[in-house]
């Protein structure tokens, strides 16, 4: 089928929509509803796509680049720093172990070293964009088996670089000047090479720390969201391209480049700018591997496709339980870290093209490697709902749940709180909370202030929370404490209500700048309002008192009842508030107010002797 680009991606993203909510429905991951999707469409179902499929899923291969840098943003420097032995150890022994067993099975089988050596090393890498999308939907980051399949995902994402530069060792062929693949390292002697990928990276730190978030200040005082848009996507896209010049793999570089922004204010920020278009992208291109599988491959040798699917995933789930196993990882746990990583991965798309382009493998076998690797990536879905429905809960642990680490840093008996605007108000409840050492993450909208109060030692991300995925990013969706405190009474109204509507368990406490405000939200359901005039103009009548000649006990004890009564009268009149009527009012109707407001007063202090009764009595008075 012939058309535009617009076109393919249109019955791309149409394939996603029909599949994924019918696959959901039958309990299975989104991804085997993407690869099912792109089977119905591919050239060999519908034929609604035919040869131009490669080339938009390595177009769409950079949603994988997004997702690790989003990633990055959740994983601080410390602790990626403390994650490197299992990188290592992990990582290092599932490559080489993979390699080996597989390379002895393929020469047993009668294979040439070089190209039996050249196919264990691409199908030794597991699927970087497939397991982490269902870590993500299982919400299984924070789980030993979690931590375990991210650590060996990373080392095998650098692994890539030195299979890159093994291949045409293996194929005695010497690259050209001219070749499509080379990079600015290839160009250089190989004594300089290992020593350039090192100041790659040192630059790439050096950039995180002194160039973009400086960048990131000064566009957010634009005030414009689409200007943060284009340079959250200008730093994923420029850090991919600098990686690809020095011989890193851009995924590799994205994920860095998000690990030095991890401390950084703009942190939640760049994951809601980056996050629609990850997903976006991720999706076509699981649609655009289901749209690859070429069936006519494997109607011609289907034996020897489905003997190589079976023989890789077996021994990929062989080595990566037994190094699950030497590094004492939970047996529960171990199966699942096993099964996830159990498919070959998006690499081996290049690898394999690569290995061809260097007549290491024929056209055939490329074909029929290509076969394999998508089969397995479907089947790895499957392997994990049998998985959730017949393996976990003989061990009576249908959810993981060891925590590995919290990426809000708050401790596991503190509830979570998410503070929204740290102005004189918000700096007020947030300054009360740090001193009793209750953390809580800050969501304010001015970069200068963010940037001094971080220097304090507060934990103040930019965002704008009048937007659902700044709020997700921030952890909303754990969190159990909503604090708004803005000066914007209409940005605090509409956060309020959009809460309330996505999150009704959740407890709000909202700032009202008058009655008016507090008549709204008391209607929404929400019985935490704090006017923020109530406090101060009691304290001022009560030191007026006191000047008066009054007892300064006698005026404070005065004072707290009139704030019981006055709090009381507010509920009283909120529900005639509901009733329909209009938000402003009259001068006339304001005094009518005011008016009616001195009459419940009176009635109160006159009926009761207010000085003797309990505060509590007074506070449920109808």
């Amino acid at each position: 089928m012939e058309g535009s680009l617009a076109l393919y991606m249109l019955i791309f993203l149409g394939a996603a929509l029909v599949m994924v909510p019918l696959v959901r429905r039958l309990g299975l991951s989104s991804v085997v509803g993407y690869i099912l999707g792109g089977v119905i469409i591919g050239p060999f179902v519908l034929k609604l796509v035919g040869r131009e499929t490669d080339n938009i899923m390595h177009a769409t291969e950079f949603g994988v680049v997004m997702l690790l840098f989003i990633v990055g943003l959740e994983l601080e420097p410390r602790k990626f720093w403390s994650m490197r032995k299992r990188i290592l150890g992990l990582g290092l022994s599932q490559v080489l172990l993979t390699v080996g067993l597989l390379l002895g099975i393929f020469l047993l089988a009668g294979w040439k070293l070089n190209q039996a050596l050249a196919i264990s090393l691409c199908l030794s890498l597991s699927s970087t964009a497939i397991v982490l999308q269902m870590l993500q939907e299982k919400n299984l980051f924070k789980t030993t088996a979690g931590e375990a399949s991210f650590a060996t995902l990373l080392f095998q994402d650098i692994a890539v670089i030195p299979i890159l530069a093994v291949l045409p060792l293996i194929a005695r062929y010497e690259i050209k000047e001219d070749n499509e693949i080379q990079v600015l390292i290839q160009r250089l002697p190989e004594w300089m090479q290992a020593g350039t990928v090192i100041l790659g990276i040192a630059f790439l730190i050096l950039l995180g720390r002194y160039v973009f978030v400086p960048f990131l200040r000064y566009v957010s005082k634009s005030g414009m969201s689409e200007l943060l848009t284009a340079s959250s996507l200008f730093l994923v896209i420029g850090v991919s391209e600098l990686m690809v010049a020095i011989g890193l793999s851009p995924a590799l570089g994205a994920f860095l480049a998000g690990v030095m922004l991890a401390n950084s204010e703009f942190r939640h920020e760049l994951e809601a700018q980056i996050d629609p278009f990850k997903g976006l992208l991720l999706a076509v291109f699981f649609v655009s591997v289901g749209a690859t599988i070429n069936f006519s491959t494997i109607l011609a040798d289907p034996l020897f496709i489905f003997t190589t699917v079976l023989l890789v995933m077996a021994v990929k789930l062989l080595v990566l339980y037994g190094v699950g196993k030497f590094f004492k990882i939970e047996k529960i746990q171990n199966i699942f870290y096993a099964f996830a990583l159990s498919q070959v991965g998006e690499f081996a798309f290049v690898l394999l093209n690569y290995s061809q382009k260097l007549y290491l493998i024929s056209p055939t076998l490329n074909s029929q490697m290509m076969a394999v690797t998508a089969i397995t990536m479907l089947i790895t879905p499957l392997l994990l709902l049998s998985y959730d429905r017949y393996i976990a809960p003989k061990f009576n642990s249908e959810h993981i749940s060891e925590p590995l680490f919290d990426i809000m840093d708050n401790p596991v008996s503190e509830k979570k709180v998410i503070i929204v605007g740290f102005g004189h108000f918000g700096s007020t409840v947030g300054r009360l909370l740090r001193a009793s050492k209750v953390s809580a993450t800050v969501l304010d909208h001015d970069s200068e202030r963010i940037k001094l109060l971080r220097s304090y030692g507060f934990k103040v991300f930019y965002g704008d929370a009048t937007r659902m995925p700044i709020l997700r990013a921030a952890g909303i969706e754990n969190a159990e404490i909503l604090v708004l405190c803005l000066d914007d009474t209409e940005s605090n109204r509409y956060i309020a209500d959009m809460v309330r509507e996505h999150y009704p368990k959740l407890k709000i406490f909202v700032r009202a700048k008058n009655r008016l405000d507090a008549y709204h939200y008391i209607n929404q359901g929400i019985d935490n309002v704090y006017r923020e005039t109530l406090g101060t103009a009691v304290d001022m009548a009560i030191d007026v008192l006191s000047e008066t000649g009054m007892r300064k006990y006698a005026a404070r004890r005065l004072g707290k009842r009139f704030a019981t009564i006055d709090k009381s009268s507010l509920r009283k009149i909120a529900r005639e508030y509901g009733r329909g009527e209009d938000l402003f009012f009259t001068t006339r109707e304001t005094i009518q107010r005011e008016e009616a407001l001195l009459s419940y007063d009176n009635l109160n202090f006159n009926t009761h002797d207010w000085m003797d009764q309990d505060e509590d009595e007074v506070r449920n008075d109808p």
